[in-house]
């Protein structure tokens, strides 16, 4: 079997695509149980099916290793009539902070 370098940047591309969106998905499914989680804890209603990516940087771990910052947005209710934002930060797979706009107490 013979492979030119172009054949090789090829599935070099194609593995670093598959592996951003698996480690994406993960990602994404550590955000949402957090933000359910937080909503529970503050007695507001996590509407499902409303996270979605905001911002993805880079950033630095405490040991300097180089790591993705994600920002996660989601929507939450208090009583079912007005929808208000809630954010969580990620750092690679680990939840740095989850954030509830201010909203009305009922």
């Amino acid at each position: 079997m013979y492979f030119d370098i172009t054949s090789i940047l090829w599935l070099t591309v194609f593995a670093v695509v598959i592996f951003y969106w698996i480690h994406a998905v993960r990602s994404k499914e550590i955000a949402v149980k957090a933000a359910e989680k937080h909503c529970e804890f503050m007695q507001v209603q996590f509407l499902d099916q409303t996270v979605f990516l905001k911002k993805l940087n880079f950033k630095r771990y405490g040991d300097g290793r180089l790591g993705f910052m994600r920002e996660y947005y989601f929507e939450f209710t208090v009583s079912g009539e007005d929808r208000y934002f809630g954010r969580v930060f990620m750092l690679g797979n680990r939840v740095e902070s989850v954030n509830l706009d201010p909203h009305r107490i009922h």
